[in-house]
């Protein structure tokens, strides 16, 4: 029963915030919710919660809207991507309706590509930091296409089908093995880019594929960070070699490189027989792959090449010790001549003046091995671009032989290290413009379904990240064209003098800051993940990427034929990489090639229909079962759907069905004011009006806009004198099926509810009370007359049992006094009979009077019932009882003590012995079998008297 209490405060407590919560989740537990729109209120907490939960119960993938989300559960987890649940996604007729998955996805798009008259092409973007499952996802995706859109059809041959089927997955291997590398946080890190188009023909069947890669991170090949490795496929070649391939490439067991750190750990990915298959069935045949391997094994010789410091600067430097011999075998394995190769990494040709003069002049240490290190990254960057060209000769397919693509894009997720450079730039740069195209089609989705339920768009505010965008790419003035114009300048850059022009040229962007206690020159860019800090040394140089013309003249002299097709002597490109004299044609930097790489994909992008797939790491040790919220809110925020919530939040965060809402709030209505003269201000003690029992009849407008007329008197109610608050309108919205409110609607809503409940609360208890002491009342009434009842039986049926016993008595006595007069007078004879009468009676034999003779008499017919009492354990005392004793014995009626006892000699005439009783009388009384027969209540003191009291009283032990 509620109770009543002294204090009542105006919002609800603590139990009606649970309750609330439970309304607004639609009770549901968090680990059942599949949409991370349906957590209510749209918060970061709770979204971390619900992720949480479904992490802990293995529930891998949520829907947030127009994206999933993907959980890496670092574990084998077969059943999940078995051929059969694809074919169970593939073959639903709601596959949407399943939980969420990555088939979801693919099957969505799918159709969406089948069942449109003008198909629209489709595109996946895959986000995620390293470690987060982007690759294996993309590798899913890519065989749940194949498997569900490489059917063969009746123009079709299966073979081809197959084949173009097992070409599509064989490229995934390749890939993998020259742009995949092992990092901290990931043993199977994509190191650059890539957009791969599925391509379907008409009727919806994979007839190719075609590859796109952006940015490798081709610096990796000559530098890796502690406890990182180089690419995997160096690590394949080493470990998977047999013997005679190992002495063709002069790998010898135990051999080390300096480019091939750790060695002795051992990968899954470390399968050199997989990638060897898989580029047999690219069309690459073994001794095109033998010629890759070998260029790779020169690459690893020609790391261990070390300089030492030249006591001369105009002599070169020299080698150390056993770096001779490493020149040599890379040298033979580059097949290039060894002196050439040697003078191109100690010397350095300079052409000054119009006539183009050729100057020589000896490098330094550091100059050698960077020159060294431009070489191989120079090398391995033309092979990775050949094999994604070869790649996309073997899986790509005629133009007019497909119509559509569905596109699976695999991007770096959002990158901050301690040490920041222009790789990280560029990564974050294209983090910065997905996010707005993403923002963009949220909002775009948003706008579809405001429009669908009859709300403006005007009504949503948002962050948007163009400011950034303009900092990093804007025109005229921006850091990418501060940094091209600091490579184009013909002189030497500091990075404190880049450092200077940057925050002079954009000190008034707001998303420029400056870290005044950095040591280092450097600049920090406030993106929409979090601010990131870039350090300005070496930028210059690595967005020149300059490749001296004498190293690329070396590699023309190879004779190695792979080497030869990679570095063609073609006269369009010595022009282009010689450029000379004032026709020089501007320097084609990094930054302007990664920026226009993007804008061709962000173009592709935005004539396709996207789809998010945000790939989040639950820890950074890789371990199952574990969730760590602050390694978790950092992906959010890296891969926007921090700010994707924050735009849910700005908008309408509480959506609730037009059903649910009048459920809950229809009560409101009775907070109305009277609006016509038969309808009554409802009052808690009234009980509801008369129109609320039918408010099931009532049409649901009519209700919502009852409820929506109370917001007025609500925010009148919890506004403070003055407030402006007070003249501002509810920010709540009814569409066609649902109702948008913002957080403080709802506090408003919930505030009322709580208030209308109190007054029931206490309407209720009043009348429990009223009827609760009615019902004692009544009850104390029902027992008095029951009780009265009960013992006005009980004394009757006492009384009945007393009647009938006396009247047993009686008639037992009157036959006894019949047959003892009987027995009398036949003893006597008749002369005794005749004196008898006719004797003279004696003075104490006269005639009593009439009273005491009518006493006596009745005395003497009574006289057995007078022995029971007298025997019986309570009853009369005293003189009655001596009168009783007297009566039955026909005393006299003098005093018992003063008469003589006559004999029956003595009298007159003569008696007989006989006459009177003989011994004692006995009464055998059984039991009655009535439960309450023996039962006598209390008689009161002056209810019954005299010789009544002596029948109805109560028999007590202890009297005789």
């Amino acid at each position: 029963m509620l109770q009543q209490g002294d204090d009542h405060s105006s919002g609800p407590d603590a139990r009606g915030r649970e309750d609330l919560q439970e309304f607004l989740g639609q009770e549901a537990p968090l680990h059942l919710l599949d949409d991370l729109t349906k957590v209510n209120p749209v918060t970061l907490e709770t979204v971390l919660r619900c992720l949480q939960a479904r992490y802990m119960a293995d529930t891998f993938y949520t829907n947030a809207g127009c994206t999933l989300v993907a959980l890496n559960p670092f574990k084998p987890i077969p059943q999940l991507y078995s051929p059969e649940l694809m074919q169970e996604y593939h073959a639903a007729p709601q596959p949407q309706k399943l939980k969420p998955h990555i088939f979801t996805v693919g099957e969505q798009t799918y159709r969406n590509v089948k069942s449109l008259i003008e198909p629209v092409n489709q595109s996946i973007i895959i986000s995620g930091e390293s470690g987060a499952g982007k690759t294996w996802t993309s590798r899913c995706l890519m065989k749940f296409y194949a498997g569900v859109a490489a059917s063969p059809t009746s123009w079709g041959s299966h073979k081809i089908a197959e084949r173009v089927e097992q070409r599509v997955l064989n490229s995934n291997p390749v890939m993998e093995a020259f742009g995949n590398a092992c990092t901290l946080r990931n043993n199977n890190s994509s190191r650059f880019g890539k957009f791969i188009q599925l391509q379907l023909n008409r009727a919806q069947q994979m007839t190719g594929a075609a590859v796109q890669t952006y940015l490798l991170e081709k610096t990796r090949v000559a530098y890796q960070a502690s406890s990182e490795r180089n690419f995997h496929i160096f690590y394949q070649i080493c470990k998977g070699a047999s013997a005679d391939e190992r002495r063709q490439w002069h790998l010898p067991e135990g051999a080390t490189f300096c480019w091939l750190p750790n060695p002795e750990r051992t990968l899954e990915e470390d399968c050199f027989e997989v990638t060897r298959k898989a580029m047999l069935h690219l069309g690459i045949d073994t001794p095109t792959q033998n010629n890759i391997f070998k260029v790779l094994a020169g690459l690893l010789h020609l790391g261990n090449v070390r300089f030492a410091d030249s006591e001369d600067e105009a002599q070169p430097c020299q080698l150390m010790d056993g770096a001779q011999c490493s020149v040599r075998t890379s040298a033979s394995l580059l097949w290039l001549p060894e002196d050439p190769l040697l003078e191109t990494l100690r010397i350095r040709t300079i052409r000054a003046g119009r006539q183009q003069q050729v100057f020589l002049k000896p490098c330094s240490r550091a100059e050698c091995d960077t020159r060294r290190d431009c070489l191989a990254k120079l090398v391995y960057a033309r092979l990775f671009d050949w094999l994604v060209s070869v790649i996309n000769s073997s899986i790509c397919a005629d133009p007019d032989s497909w119509t559509t693509f569905i596109g699976l894009l695999d991007v770096y997720g959002f990158e901050s290290f301690p040490d920041n450079s222009l790789e990280q730039l560029c990564i974050n740069y294209a983090n910065e413009k997905l996010q707005q195209h993403f923002v963009a089609h949220y909002l775009r989705a948003q706008q579809e379904e405001y429009a669908a339920e009859g709300l403006a768009w005007s009504f949503v505010n948002y962050q948007d990240n163009q400011t950034c965008l303009d900092l990093i790419e804007g025109s005229p003035i921006s850091i990418c064209s501060l940094i091209n114009e600091e490579c184009r300048l013909n002189r030497p850059s500091s990075a404190a003098q880049l450092q200077t022009r940057i925050e002079g040229a954009l000190a008034g962007s707001p998303c420029l800051g400056l870290d005044r206690l950095s040591r280092e020159p450097s600049f920090m860019v406030l993106h929409y993940a979090g601010p990131v800090q870039y350090h300005t040394a070496g930028l210059v140089e690595k967005n020149k990427d300059p490749v001296p013309t004498e190293l690329t003249m070396l590699l023309q002299q190879s004779q190695d034929p792979l080497l030869r097709l990679l570095f063609p002597t073609d006269p369009e490109e010595k022009s282009q990489e010689e450029p000379s004299g004032q026709s020089r044609a501007p320097v084609l930097t990094v930054v302007s090639k990664f920026k226009a790489s993007l804008e061709q994909l962000l173009q592709v992008l935005h004539s396709t229909t996207p789809h998010y797939i945000r790939c989040i790491k639950p820890n950074s040790q890789g371990r199952a079962q574990t969730f760590l919220r602050e390694e978790v809110l950092s992906q959010l925020q890296a891969c926007g759907l921090v700010e994707t919530i924050h735009i849910s939040a700005a908008g309408f965060p509480i959506r609730v069905s037009h059903r649910n809402f009048v459920e809950r709030y229809e009560l409101l209505r009775r907070l109305l004011p009277r609006t016509a003269p038969g309808l009554q201000s409802p009052s808690p003690s009234e009980g509801p009006p008369e129109w609320l029992p039918h408010a099931e009849e009532a049409p649901p407008h009519r209700l919502l806009r009852d409820i929506l007329c109370t917001l007025p008197a609500l925010t009148r109610a919890v506004a403070t004198p003055g407030d402006p608050a007070e003249a501002t309108p509810a920010p709540i919205h009814c569409g066609r099926t649902k109702v948008f409110m913002t957080d403080a609607t709802l506090e408003l809503l919930e505030c009322g509810r709580a208030q209308v409940l109190e007054q029931c609360a206490r309407c209720i208890q009043g009348g429990w009370r009223r009827h609760r002491r009615r019902k004692q009342a009544r009850q104390r009434r029902a027992a008095v007359l029951i009780q009265a009842a009960t013992r006005s039986w009980l004394t009757r049926r006492r009384i009945q049992r007393l009647h009938m016993a006396a009247t047993v008595i009686k008639r037992v006595w009157r036959r006894w006094r019949v047959r003892m007069a009987f027995l009398a007078s036949k003893e006597l004879d008749g002369v005794e009979e005749k004196h008898l009468f006719q004797a003279p009676r004696s003075p104490g034999s006269f005639p009593l009077p009439q009273t005491q003779t009518w006493l006596l008499g009745a005395i003497i017919r009574l006289w057995p019932l007078g022995l029971v009492l007298a025997n019986a354990t309570m009853g009369v005392r005293g003189f009655q009882r001596k009168l009783v004793v007297w009566a039955c014995l026909q005393l006299p009626s003098a005093s018992p003590s003063s008469a003589p006892v006559r004999t029956a000699h003595e009298q007159d005439g003569v008696t007989s012995i006989r006459a009177l009783p003989q011994g004692s009388i006995k009464f055998h009384c059984r039991k009655s079998p009535l439960r309450y027969a023996d039962i006598c209540p209390e008689p009161s003191s002056y209810g019954v008297t005299g010789f009544n009291q002596i029948l109805l009283e109560r028999q007590r032990p202890g009297h005789v």
